[in-house]
């Protein structure tokens, strides 16, 4: 449950960073307030999913999926570059954070 708990939390970091874009410094309420909410709801789950995770675990991949997420967002709606070394590099976090999940008891 605690992983399932820290991917939804992963999730939400997500969507605040892209709600980040859209409220252009906090100047659009509607995209201000959708990511001031997903911030407290990520970091609640993050801290919910850490009370039976490893800290380090838990943190590394709450941040990978967010650092992730982000830049796949960015390519499929934003038009952020694609390049194939930015796809290599995004591949091996995602590597990372499954040899995370794997090593975690």
């Amino acid at each position: 449950m605690s992983w399932f708990i820290l991917v939804i939390a992963g999730l939400m970091e997500v969507v605040w960073a892209v709600g980040l874009k859209y409220s252009h410094g906090f100047s659009r309420l509607l995209p201000s307030a959708i990511t001031v909410v997903a911030m407290a709801i990520s970091v609640a789950l993050l801290a919910w999913a850490m009370k039976s995770l490893p800290v380090g675990t838990a943190y590394a991949v709450w941040t990978g999926i967010g650092a992730v997420g982000a830049s796949v967002t960015g390519i499929l709606l934003m038009g952020d570059s694609a390049s194939p070394l930015r796809i290599a590099s995004l591949a091996m976090i995602v590597v990372g954070l499954i040899g995370l999940k794997l090593a975690t008891p």
